[in-house]
């Protein structure tokens, strides 16, 4: 039987909390349970995983599974979207992203870079040792704040970015290899892998590594004004992961992709919940299945609207009636006429059995 789409599951990420049920493991799959959930992905933060035990201790990732197969919730994948962004970073980022390492590590942006590539590291063999196939991740940037070219750019800026970039990549690539995971890049402004053209540039900097691959999140491209469903049909071979995650995207005179520094929700292009914004989820989730995308269908919630509880409620159905149960024989099959080659090659007006 063809594999299919896994789900519904949900990114744990924006729902961690310091009150119950929301401040542990276990309390998030009991609440993501009674949602409908049957997965969960989760981001490599001191209080849901000790990421260093779960790179070197087979027991305690089978303590951690056993925890939320209680519940009846796998793990997806590991997440280290905040870590990943560390790996790097342009001086104009450093106050801000220093947020993102402990404390100790802050002001320090060569120790900072150190910390993040071997939490990453980590997180390839956490991933193993819990029987993950794929691993989520940001790719950083050392080109974003060029993105637009004025002033010009001199020759050679970008070039030499996205070889700095794949110099620090390509080293915690063959450690996702070694450990036999594939490590998914989400596509997503603020990193240097921000679109199609930046991820072949890329691709092409870590010389097609077998383990560089993608996260598909079509609400980014919404705001880019992108072609998603493209996006899936150029590069589905590459696609490991998958947010399900909806947007809109409503300019005016006064206000584009750039957002005009606008809040979220003033700016043209925000983020919504499941169903609430433009996303085509009917196309995104059969070009999912055409290409035979057997990974997890992830909610990942962000809205500029709705309170977080009424998403998380809402998209467990959502995603579980988009999942596309794969048909195991063509439609037409009732219409089969059952005849033999000879019949067929005189059918055609051939002689002989073609041999």
């Amino acid at each position: 039987m063809t594999a299919m789409m896994k789900g519904p599951a949900i990114f744990l990420a924006q729902f961690l909390g310091v009150e119950p049920p929301f401040d542990t493991l276990g309390g998030l799959a009991e609440w993501a349970a009674g949602l409908g959930y049957v997965g969960v992905q989760i981001p490599c933060s001191p209080q849901l995983i000790d990421l260093t035990l779960a790179a070197e201790s087979r027991d305690y990732c089978d303590d951690l599974r056993g925890t939320l197969a209680r519940h009846g919730i796998e793990i997806t994948e590991l997440s280290t979207h905040l870590q990943g962004q560390l790996v790097a970073v342009h001086p104009a980022y450093d106050a801000l992203f220093d947020g993102f390492a402990p404390p100790e590590l802050r002001g320090k942006p060569a120790e900072r870079q150190r910390w993040a590539v071997d939490q990453v590291t980590l997180a390839a063999r956490a991933s193993a040792n819990l029987g993950l196939s794929a691993h989520a991740t940001f790719s950083g940037a050392l080109a974003w704040p060029y993105v637009y070219p004025w002033p010009q750019r001199p020759a050679g800026l970008i070039e030499e970015a996205f070889a700095e970039l794949a110099r620090r990549w390509t080293p915690i690539l063959d450690a996702f290899d070694e450990a036999g995971v594939d490590c998914a890049f989400e596509v997503h402004p603020g990193e240097d892998v921000h679109d199609g053209a930046s991820w072949e540039r890329f691709l092409a900097a870590v010389d097609h590594h077998p383990r560089a691959r993608l996260l598909f999140d079509p609400s980014h491209f919404v705001l880019q004004q992108l072609d998603y469903l493209d996006f899936i049909d150029r590069y589905h071979d590459r696609i490991s992961c998958f947010h399900v995650k909806d947007a809109e995207f409503n300019p005016t005179g006064r206000s584009g992709v750039y957002g005009g520094y606008e809040n979220w929700v003033d700016r043209a292009g925000r983020f919504r919940s499941l169903g609430d914004g433009q996303v085509d989820f009917s196309g995104v989730f059969s070009r999912m299945a055409q290409y035979g995308y057997a990974g997890w269908a992830v909610l990942e919630w962000e809205c500029a609207l709705k309170r977080a509880e009424d998403g998380a409620r809402e998209s467990a159905p959502f995603i579980r009636d988009h999942i596309i149960r794969l048909t195991e024989r063509p439609f037409d099959d009732f219409a089969a006429s059952g005849i033999d080659r000879a019949s067929i090659r005189s059918i055609l007006g051939l002689s002989g059995d073609g041999a």
